[in-house]
């Protein structure tokens, strides 16, 4: 039996501004913004590379949910996309190193929904 994560749900108040946020600074790719009705709109954006996407809209979670927090993008560089997302305006932290190979970088988007850029060299 296959189990694949494909899609994860966050918390967002204002879906324009996560939108903006997730392309413009962050680069993952909008996959689609609809809204099938009742006041609905679902937001599904995709990091490069990645086969699990997130979704964000109205009608997708609670709107007093609390944040999902650790979310992790694997990167095999964590320097240059720490750099990157710096560059594009996003509140990163300084690379921490774990030892044994591992790096983390860390950062939330408007919501709080908070990720880790995770480099691990094997």
């Amino acid at each position: 039996m296959d189990m694949r994560l494909e899609l994860v749900p966050l918390v967002s108040t204002d879906v324009d501004r996560s939108k903006a946020f997730y392309v413009d600074r962050v680069g993952f790719t909008l996959d689609h913004d609809v809204e099938p009705g009742n006041g609905m709109r679902i937001v599904q954006l995709t990091p490069p590379g990645s086969a699990c996407s997130i979704v964000i809209g109205v009608g997708i979670s609670e709107p007093e949910a609390a944040p999902v927090r650790g979310l992790h993008l694997v990167v095999d560089d964590v320097d240059v996309s720490r750099r990157t997302l710096v560059d594009n305006g996003v509140d990163v932290s300084d690379v921490h190193d774990m030892g044994r190979g591992v790096r983390y970088a860390y950062f939330s988007d408007p919501d709080g929904n908070s990720w880790a850029l995770q480099q691990i060299t094997r």
